[in-house]
Parts: C-alpha cells; structure tokens; sequence
C-alpha cells in the first residue's frame, strides 16, 4: 500500500480510481482469498483467512459453536474459518498478529476499496490507540477493562 502513497490525492471513495480498485480487489482478493470485500481488509492479521467468511461474520475469533472437528455449526462440513486462521497464522511471519482484537466492521464501508480506505480514512471502529492483545483485557470487569 505504500507504493500507492504518491497517488492519494486520486485515491478517494466513489471516484472512478476506487472503481478500477475494487474490481481489482474483488478478481484478486475474491479468486485468493474468498474475500467478501468489506472494505477493512485484515487478512495480514488472520493468517491470510478472510473472517467474514464465516456465516456469522465473526472478526475476533471463532464463536462457540465450531465442532470438535473444527467444522461450523451453521454449515455442515465447512472448516471454521477460525480454525483456518489460527493453522495458517503458524506459517506467517507476522502470525503473532491474530491474538490482536480487531475493531469491529464498520457497514459503511462494505464494497468499498479497502486499500483505498486503509490510505485515506482513520481506522474503521478504533476502541483503542493501538492494537491490543487478548490478554491486556480484564473481561472479569463490567467494562471489559484494560490492565
């Protein structure tokens, strides 16, 4: 995304620029990585595993319902994208990166360029100045308080 930098100025939400960017999103991302285009892209930080194919949309980890098999409850013989996740995440060199809490997916941006987004836009649903850790959030206290 970097080398995308010098062309800010082009690089704006609804210009014909993010229209040759999202379809070169959806060919590439969609055909690599079933991407769902939601305009927040976290593949980096989820072994490559787009979350919102889960059918529940979970961005911060598996729900309580995947199998022992590590299937989805709602869809039969479908591997939890989580479990995906976590198995490829082992072979990345950031894979560290998916103990992160991710914001939450911010609807307003769904079908937009998230390359365009991640260069233009503050950062979707920030809770805190930086990625946290799981283990940084004491969820024993009524506000899920931070150490």
């Amino acid at each position: 995304l970097r080398g995308l930098t010098p062309f800010r100025r082009w690089l704006r939400r609804g210009g014909a620029v993010e229209r040759i960017l999202v379809e070169s999103e959806r060919l590439s991302k969609g055909v690599l990585f079933d991407c769902r285009m939601c305009g927040q892209c976290v593949l980096h930080q989820t072994g490559m595993t787009c979350p919102m194919t889960c059918p529940k949309e979970m961005r911060n980890g598996p729900c309580g319902g995947v199998r022992p098999d590590g299937t989805c409850e709602i869809i039969a013989g479908m591997r939890c994208p989580w479990v995906l996740a976590w198995e490829r995440s082992d072979h990345m060199v950031y894979g560290e990166e998916i103990e992160l809490i991710l914001p939450p997916l911010d609807r307003r941006r769904v079908g937009s360029s998230a390359w365009i987004n991640d260069l233009t836009l503050p950062a979707a649903g920030r809770i805190f100045d930086q990625p946290v850790p799981a283990e940084a959030i004491d969820l024993r206290s009524p506000a899920g308080g931070r150490h």
